[in-house]
Order: C-alpha cells, then structure tokens, then sequence
C-alpha cells in the first residue's frame, strides 16, 4: 500500500511484506514487536500497516546482530536514542549554531563501526547528555566532524569510550572558561561586534597554548596529573 503525505509517496506494508522485505520470519517480526524494539504499527481495523521508517529499523537491528549485539543491548540502546535529544535541541543545548562545526549524520551500524565494542547505552546516554549526539527520525547526528574522528582514533588507540567522554566534559568546562576570557578581552577593549571578526585569533592562542603546556609536561617528565610546578624526585 502506498499512502500519500505532505505530497510526498511513503511505502506501507503488510506484516507479512515487510517480514519479507527485511529477509525474516514474521514470528521473528513479531517478537520484535513484543520486545519493544519496533514502533507500534499504524492501526486500520484488524490490519496493522508498517512503513519505510519500520524496515531501516529492522535492518538496523540486523546490523547491530552482525556485530555482536545482544537483542536486550539493542533494546537498551533504542531506548535511549527514542528518548534522547533530537537535532532541534542541539543548538540550545550547546548554545551555539552550525557555522563553525559538520554535524554527521550516521546509522546506528556505522556509529557500532566507528566506536567497536564501546556503544553502550551508558556511553550512548553520555554523549546525548553532552550534545554530541542527536538523533534525526532513523538517523543519529553526531555535532561535530572533528570531534567524532578524534574520538573514534583515541578509542581504536586503546582509549575507553567512557574515558574520552568525562575527558570531553572536563575540556569543555576549561573550554567555557576560555572562552569568557576571550570574549571580555575584547568586549572590553573593542566591542561585542568585534568577536566574530577575532575569533579565529582566540583559537591560535589557545592552541598554541595548548602545544606548549604539552611540550613543558613532557619535558619535565611529570606524570599526568601531577601539578606544574612538581619537582622530579631525582632532582
């Protein structure tokens, strides 16, 4: 069945055509549902309708099957995406608009590929709760394009997700701080007008700052987290 929406054409389905279209048994299809990792079909009588949204949810649960999921792990990890941030909330929660960062868009099997073995539904709510993470109808966003590759290469380094989150939270509190730095400086001096224009000037000196911290520490042979001004022992 085809039903018309908004002027556009979606694709419904029967429960014994869509079991077909996903390549499953319908008592599968139908456990499925019982457990909850389906959203309700369309009700018309005694005819339950799915659609297009209904079979990428079934092939995502295929997917995350291939990669060693458990059906209760998926369960969980639905759950949390159905109740996560969706894209519109992106921008008040970080308080900030697209102009400088890619947002990604990804399925729930490519994000399993960029973080094997880590998406767990601790890890999954950690980052909704972050704002890296959204989710888009079947789709999930990831905020940052920069972010999600740096992440991804610590954790294929030997990094925990977990790790590379709370360092994330911790960085952003620094970043925030920074930032007010920035923005009185030049407020102060110039005018709020000014910031946009000097912004990118911020952000050398940060990393340039951020270079150098890294260059002491290593030299000093101080372990992480010792403070700066630690002497080494054999001294």
């Amino acid at each position: 069945m085809e039903d018309t929406e908004a002027g556009t054409t979606v694709r419904e389905y029967r429960t014994e055509e869509l079991a077909e279209a996903a390549g499953i048994p319908v008592r599968t299809l139908r456990f499925y549902r019982e457990r909850k990792l389906l959203p309700p079909p369309r009700r018309e009588g005694r005819i339950a309708w799915y659609d297009d949204h209904h079979l990428a949810r079934l092939r995502t649960i295929a997917a995350l099957l291939e990669r060693g999921h458990t059906l209760g792990g998926i369960a969980e990890l639905t759950a949390a995406f159905e109740n996560g941030r969706d894209v519109g909330q992106l921008g008040e929660l970080l308080g900030i608009g697209w102009s400088e960062e890619t947002p990604v868009r990804l399925t729930p099997e490519a994000l399993a590929d960029y973080f094997e073995g880590e998406v767990t539904p601790e890890n999954l709510a950690a980052s909704l709760d972050l704002g890296y993470l959204a989710t888009d109808g079947d789709e999930i966003v990831h905020v940052s394009r920069r972010l999600l590759d740096v992440s991804s290469a610590l954790v294929r380094e030997g990094i925990p997700l977990s790790a590379v989150l709370e360092t994330g939270r911790r960085v952003r509190e620094h970043a925030d701080e920074m930032a007010v730095l920035f923005t009185e400086l030049i407020s102060t001096h110039l005018s709020e007008e000014a910031l946009a224009r000097l912004r990118p000037l911020a952000k050398s000196v940060v990393e340039a700052e951020l270079t150098m911290a890294m260059d002491r520490l290593l030299a000093s042979g101080a372990p992480a987290g010792a403070p700066s001004g630690a002497q080494d022992p054999s001294s």
